[in-house]
């Protein structure tokens, strides 16, 4: 273990392996280790100082910790301490040396250095010479803290004694245990040469720059020896002490002296170099002298910065919040001094900067990424030294920015509008709606879903399906415009990010009418004998209306305009004409005695459709002598009659019932009339207070416009005024016969009236209005008199307009109230321009049954006028443009016979 990193920097061991802590940079791999489990630093292979650092007296091995979320760098310096494993050695073990007899005593000779490979006290330390009497042993520190020993001369030589000696030259380091090497010195004595060459100076200092040229001249030596002939002739060469890297980088002629550049001299390898030179003579025996030179090398701005990449953050995410760091760099220089001191820049107009810390560098982020802006920044970093002139060194890194689901679907239109013709074929293509995401991948998947889980109180997955994958959304079935005209289907559209975001867009899908339902003929009821029969006087005048042919058309707008018109295969069809848009049928000219007392009428109704569709309808007319009071008959609320026993038992219980509701329908009403008036001061006449005409007003009106932007027909509804208030709906199934007459029966307001209770009661237990298919059976009270049938409200002759409405909402008010309407839903359209084609107040629940459709070509003056068509049940009255007259006379007078129309309206 070398050292508790995690405690060091406050880290726990829980915190180890949730910020990744691991060593930077691969040097630090290859020798140092971090145990997760301590958060020690611990030695991973044998590190050898000498095969690291060599000689340096300081090992330094720098050692990077990273620590992930968030991203940090930290540096170690790990100091490698020297151990005494290395003894001292000699390069050769067997030295020789020579020397002159003539040597005086105190003469010094230079002996060669043991090499020890560790250092400070590890090193060489001290020098032992084996005992003899002419020799002693001097030992020399010089400038670099090297020991040179050297031989002394104690005594005199004399060959003639003894011409060689035998000496052990020891070398100790200075560890513990102390360790040594030997060589063995062996001394030859030379004949008399008495002078040696000599050097100006035993030690030269020069400078020079580093990366001078090989072959420059760095010094010329200059030695002198005063002895002759070849004792005189100096040659020069490396001492022993020299060592062969500073031999092959420095050249020495040996007959000159003069050193020359052989090699790269590089200031970042070595600033300064010794070298040992000899002059020897060729005399016998041969003297040399000796001199040092030291060389100091001056540094030059030669090595350009060095950008390293210690850890990037690639991709970044486009949420990366600011000053977040994404890179971190090293930035180192060989160069020393000024020419080492470097600084990193960015290149501008990126999000990015540079923050520093001694040679360290982090990149972070200064700006908001956006991914959809840009994907991708290529970020160059130079870094420049402060040398003359200065280096540069340029890097770049490329940074991708990763996606985000920041970005919501959107669709190309604001709304979607769908035309499809009715009677579709289901799986029809309505329409495609398309949405597109900015962001990429799985951010960018949309899928397409039906917003609402039901449409009009309906599953949606029965009406449309919509492809989640492109956006097309088809028909699930046949849709009839007669049930919708326009569905608003809210499409949702979600991608596959995480958080998921979505956008919602409405489809109008509006419904087109197709001539696909024939008229229905509302009266007389199809299939009644005692319906269609009419009886008329033998006396009754020319135009004489014997009876009004209603009919109604489920279609819309030209679909549903109506003509009626005589078949040739009546008895006698000059003897009786029908009003081609009323559907009233008169008498042309008076009875005679030749005409037969039973004539059948056949009357056809066709529609305006592109392809017209009829009906026809069967009248029976008796003459009679005398006129017939009607009566209620029991069969009319029949289909199937029964017996005569069975018949009179329940014609007895309907007017035993009919009664009982009466009397206390009139009851409940005089009380509350009673208790209003006296609360309030009103008038049992009005509701609450309010004037009948007040109690409803006309809502704005309902256009439905055609594919081409013309107006299709315009429905006007009638609301009540007061929450409170009752008010009705129409109802009836889907699969009744649909036309513009409707029974109305009451919205669960609070308060119903006993009256509108017991009639919805009555309803529901006849079961002519529920059984899907069938006609409602009128009863007696739908019957008219002779005085009291239909009139037309389309003639242009006024004498045949019957009285419509019989109270004081007369045809110029309702006309105005139309008017009124259509300018507010104008209004309202200007002021809200949505796209939606129908305008103004929709059909709601609490409509009256009331409306007009028009046609797109049409205005409300010149569009025949359908309002005849409406038979209220239980009513005497046709709905009519005039007020004041039924049958060509006044409206208190009946038509035809007053006598008995006076019965039958007292009846």
């Amino acid at each position: 273990m070398v050292g508790k990193v995690a405690q060091d920097l406050g880290l726990t061991v829980a915190d180890l392996s949730n910020r990744r802590l691991r060593l930077g940079s691969e040097e630090s791999k290859r020798y140092f280790a971090v145990d997760l489990a301590s958060g020690a630093l611990v030695v991973n292979e044998k590190i050898d100082r000498e095969i690291l650092c060599g000689a340096s007296s300081v090992c330094l091995l720098p050692v990077q910790v990273v620590i992930e979320n968030p991203l940090e760098l930290f540096h170690l310096e790990v100091e490698i301490l020297d151990l005494n494993d290395n003894s001292p050695s000699f390069i050769s073990p067997w030295l020789v040396l020579r020397i002159a007899e003539s040597a005086a005593p105190g003469s010094r000779f230079p002996l060669e250095s043991a090499h020890d490979a560790d250092v400070g006290t590890n090193a060489v330390s001290a020098y032992q010479l084996s005992p003899n009497s002419h020799f002693s042993l001097n030992v020399k520190n010089v400038k670099d803290g090297k020991l040179l020993p050297e031989l002394v001369l104690e005594r005199p030589l004399d060959r003639e004694q003894q011409s060689e000696h035998q000496l052990i030259l020891t070398a100790h380091d200075g560890g513990d245990p102390v360790l040594s090497g030997t060589a063995q010195l062996t001394i030859v004595v030379l004949d008399n040469n008495d002078n040696e060459p000599a050097f100006d100076s035993p030690v030269y200092k020069i400078s020079l720059l580093e990366n001078i040229p090989i072959g420059s001249l760095l010094f010329k030596l200059n030695a002198t020896d005063p002895d002759a002939a070849s004792n005189g002739e100096i040659q020069y060469s490396f001492g022993i002490h020299t060592s062969d890297s500073i031999q092959k980088l420095f050249g020495l002629d040996p007959h000159t002296g003069e050193i020359h550049v052989q090699g790269t001299v590089d200031f970042e390898e070595s600033h300064f170099y010794e070298l040992h030179v000899r002059a020897r003579d060729n005399g016998i025996p041969q003297l040399e002298g000796h001199c040092v030179i030291q060389v100091e090398v001056e540094d030059e701005n030669d090595h350009p910065p060095e950008v390293l990449l210690t850890s990037l953050v690639n991709p970044v995410p486009e949420n990366t919040p600011l000053e977040t760091v994404v890179g971190l760099f090293n930035v180192r220089d060989q160069d020393s001094g000024v020419n080492g001191k470097v600084s990193l820049q960015i290149s501008p107009n990126l999000p990015f900067k540079i923050k520093s810390f001694e040679n360290h560098y982090s990149l972070i982020t200064s700006e908001k990424l956006d991914r959809e802006t840009v994907s991708q920044y290529t970020v160059k970093l130079t870094a420049h030294d402060s040398g003359s002139p200065p280096l540069t060194t340029d890097v770049t890194v490329v940074v991708n920015i990763s996606d985000v689901n920041d970005n919501a679907p959107s669709f190309s239109q604001p709304f979607y509008n769908s035309f499809l013709k009715e009677n579709n074929p289901p799986g029809s293509l309505l329409c495609t709606v398309f949405a597109s995401d900015p962001d990429e991948g799985d951010n960018s998947k949309l899928t397409y879903s039906v917003a609402g889980n039901r449409i009009q109180d309906a599953p949606v997955s029965s009406f449309v399906y919509i492809n989640p994958d492109n956006g097309n959304i088809y028909a699930q079935h046949s849709f009839d415009y007669e049930m919708f005209q326009v569905l608003q289907i809210p499409i949702t559209v979600r991608d596959a990010g995480s958080p998921q975001l979505s956008s919602s867009v409405t489809v109008y899908l509006f419904i087109l009418d197709q001539n696909d339902n024939a008229p229905i003929v509302l009266h007389p009821v199809p299939g009644r004998e005692l319906s269609a029969l009419q009886r008329i006087p033998q006396s009754a005048p020319a135009g004489y209306v014997v009876t009004k042919v209603t009919a109604v058309d489920a279609d819309s707008g030209h679909n549903a305009w109506l003509s009626y018109s005589l078949l040739s295969q009546s008895t006698d069809p000059s003897l009786f004409r029908v009003t081609p848009y009323t559907g009233e049928i008169r008498t042309v000219r008076d009875f005679q005695e030749t005409d037969l007392p039973a004539q059948k009428i056949l009357v056809l109704v066709k529609d305006n459709g592109d392809t017209p569709l009829s009906t026809t309808v069967t009248i029976l007319v008796s003459l009679e002598d005398k006129t017939f009071e009607e009566g209620p008959q029991s069969y009319d609320f029949l289909t199937h009659p029964k017996e005569k026993s069975d018949l009179t038992l329940y014609l007895i219980i309907a007017l035993v019932a009919v009664s009982v509701v009466s009397l206390v329908t009139f009851i409940v009403l005089s009380a509350k009339c009673f208790w209003n008036k006296k609360d309030r001061g009103s008038s049992c006449c009005s509701l609450s207070g309010t004037p009948a005409r007040d109690v409803f007003k006309p809502s704005s009106p309902k256009l439905q416009l055609n594919s081409d932007g013309t107006l299709k027909y315009m429905e006007v509804t009638l609301r009540p005024t007061d929450s409170q208030s009752q008010y009705y709906r129409a109802n009836y199934s889907p699969e009744s016969d649909r036309s513009d007459f409707t029974f109305m029966r009451p919205v669960d307001y609070p308060q119903p009236s006993t009256l509108t209770r017991d009639f919805d009661s009555f309803l529901s237990h006849s079961d002519t209005l529920n059984q899907p298919k069938q006609q409602a059976q009128p009863n007696t009270d739908w019957r008219f008199s002779q005085a009291q049938r239909p009139g037309t409200s389309g003639s242009q002759n006024g004498d045949e307009n019957g009285t419509w409405p019989n109270n004081q909402f007369d045809t110029e008010m309702l006309q105005a109230m139309i008017l009124a309407s259509a300018n507010e839903a104008a209004a309202a359209a200007a002021a809200n321009p949505d796209g939606n084609s129908t305008l103004g107040g929709g059909a709601v629940a609490g409509t009256m049954g009331l409306s007009a459709r028009y046609g797109p070509q049409f205005t409300l003056q010149h569009v025949p006028d359908y309002r005849q068509n409406v038979y209220i049940p239980g009513s005497t009255a046709t709905l009519s443009n005039s007020s004041g007259k039924r049958d060509g006379k006044p409206a208190a007078a009946g038509g035809g016979n007053k006598k008995k129309s006076g019965k039958k309206e007292k009846k």
